[in-house]
């Protein structure tokens, strides 16, 4: 008979404990994962989350949020896009710990380290927990995919534009000059 062994939980403290040195940490099947985010995936995405505030706020549409804020999804893993839009139906305040709900539109900065199995495992989980947008944007190759559902993708090359279709009626981003 074989010895059983646990792993130690890991809490919500130890996940907001970690240190803030460029890197994502989201927790995954029980595991702390590490991202690596150098700084042009930092400019991007913070390029990205401004045009988004910029475009949100005056309209009064919902909250937008950068890449240190983790959603805790329905199967327990705790993901943080690099950036997130949540409609303000769906959040009227703003909690200070993780949401215990879903973005509306999630984006993911691929890294030169990024999995393709990982990351399409990633949006699998997000679509699943209600996300209704998922663009994931590969800054090397200049393009990006998005998915309304795994059955629901659309490729958008160098010379195209992220939509923010009815989530943000009326948001465009170009992305030669979201990459640029």
């Amino acid at each position: 008979m074989g010895v059983a062994t646990t792993r130690p939980s890991i809490t919500d403290q130890d996940l907001l404990r970690l240190p803030r040195d460029g890197r994502k940490y989201e927790l995954v099947d029980g595991e702390i994962r590490v991202g690596p985010a150098g700084m042009r995936h930092g400019e991007i995405s913070l390029w990205l989350g401004a045009a988004m505030l910029a475009f949100v706020s005056p309209r009064r549409l919902g909250r937008v949020f950068d890449s240190s804020t983790r959603y805790r999804l329905p199967g327990g893993n705790v993901r943080s896009p690099d950036a997130s839009f949540v409609s303000s139906n769906r959040l009227p305040r703003v909690p200070e710990g993780f949401a215990e709900l879903a973005p509306d539109l999630a984006v993911e900065l691929l890294s030169p380290e990024d999995k393709p199995r990982e990351v399409l495992d990633k949006v699998g989980e997000y679509l699943a927990a209600g996300v209704r947008l998922v663009w994931v944007i590969d800054p090397r190759a200049s393009r990006a995919v998005r998915y309304r559902s795994l059955s629901d993708v659309r490729e958008i090359g160098p010379d195209g534009t992220l939509d923010g279709e009815d989530l943000l009626p009326g948001f465009h981003c170009p992305l030669a000059e979201l990459l640029g």
